[in-house]
């Protein structure tokens, strides 16, 4: 299967999106190495939608999107999927259902390969801190950040 790559300008710095010929696999923060890969629809698809999503006019993603995981990362991040936009929820709150695989939850979490999408930096801490984010807690605040403005909810400037 061929890997098929676009570069979003976004305000949070460039972001990476890799797809293959069904679906996007990897979105990341910063540029990879892809100078052998070209764009094809499913990656304009995607890089299109999060371009919406930065305007403030997209919530829900509708691109064909797989990562590769183990069935509990899997559910994990099927999970990330049932949190609301704009909304946040503890790592305590988010593993209730297996309190005892709090940590291992928070790894499948740390793993998930598609940001923004997938949205692991809507998971704070316990005490309403920011922690833990591949893409920089600066960039976590953001996004966060970002959906409350565009919902008009709360306070509009996050204090973590």
């Amino acid at each position: 299967m061929n890997n098929y790559c676009s570069i979003l300008k976004s305000p949070i710095g460039d972001i990476t999106i890799i797809a293959n010929d069904t679906a996007v696999t990897a979105i990341s923060f910063g540029e990879k190495d892809t100078k052998d890969l070209v764009e094809n629809s499913i990656s304009q698809l995607a890089a299109q939608q999060l371009n919406h999503y930065f305007e403030g006019e997209l919530r829900d993603f509708m691109f064909p999107m797989a990562q590769n995981g183990t069935e509990f990362q899997q559910e994990v991040w099927q999970n990330l999927l049932k949190i609301p936009y704009a909304e946040t929820l503890s790592y305590a709150k988010f593993s209730a259902h297996k309190p005892l695989a709090i940590r291992a939850i928070a790894a499948a979490n740390g793993k998930n390969n598609l940001a923004i999408v997938v949205p692991c930096h809507r998971v704070i801490g316990s005490d309403g801190k920011l922690v833990g984010y591949a893409g920089e807690l600066w960039r976590k605040k953001w996004l966060l950040q970002h959906e409350r403005e565009v919902v008009q909810k709360g306070q509009t400037e996050l204090k973590f």
